[in-house]
């Protein structure tokens, strides 16, 4: 059937139209993985058969609504660690931005966090790819900062890695409560992270330590 003959279906559509008609539908109990084509083409205004000018599938549509979401996040959370120069309060202010982004409108943040979780192997791996950028630029800046306080790091990527992966699961956790509890969380979230650096100069220390010994 033609799309003209449909008042109010548009003629065109562009990949950013459908990922904004997704991000409509997802929600609190609803994840990019249980959406149908159909629901999204009509959202979007659009015949069915439409939607495979820009995707093959839905699957193919998640996948870059989850790279939008990290390349989105990325820059946020990036942006908020140049800013400062100490570690205590990068820690503080890359959280408060994570926090800042999860109850956004957007719902970008949501998609990273479930899709990881409930998602197909695509989903899963297009997350773990994100998450593996996170952990990357994480590491380049906790040297830089460590540097800035004259400290050593133990296993910086390790380090990186435990508190992406810390921080991502505290954030799937939090999007099922209430904003309120967000001041509480962030402190929270901010101690666990301090314990891990904290342990990480520690046998950075020790192993300085034995090395002169």
């Amino acid at each position: 059937m033609d799309v003209d003959s449909h008042p109010g279906r548009k003629a065109t559509i562009s990949r950013e139209d459908l990922i904004a008609a997704a991000l409509k539908l997802i929600g609190p109990h609803r994840s990019v993985s249980s959406l149908s084509l159909r629901e999204i083409a009509r959202e979007a205004g659009i015949a069915p058969n439409s939607f495979y000018r820009q995707f093959r599938d839905t699957d193919e549509l998640a996948v870059a609504l989850i790279d939008l979401a990290g390349q989105s996040l990325r820059k946020i959370v990036g942006e908020a660690r140049q800013r400062v120069a100490t570690r205590r309060s990068a820690v503080r202010s890359s959280i408060e931005a994570f926090m800042e982004q999860l109850r956004a409108d957007d719902k970008l943040l949501h998609v990273l966090l479930r899709e990881g979780t409930v998602g197909s192997d695509a989903f899963k791996r297009a997350v773990d790819r994100e998450l593996s950028f996170f952990e990357e630029e994480l590491r380049v800046d906790l040297i830089r900062l460590a540097g800035h306080d004259g400290v050593t790091l133990h296993e910086p990527a390790l380090v990186a890695r435990s508190i992406t992966r810390l921080i991502f699961a505290m954030g799937a956790t939090a999007m099922d409560m209430t904003p309120e509890k967000d001041r509480e969380l962030i402190e929270e979230m901010s101690t666990m992270v301090r314990m891990i650096l904290a342990g990480s100069r520690a046998l950075a220390q020790r192993g300085e330590t034995r090395a002169r010994t």
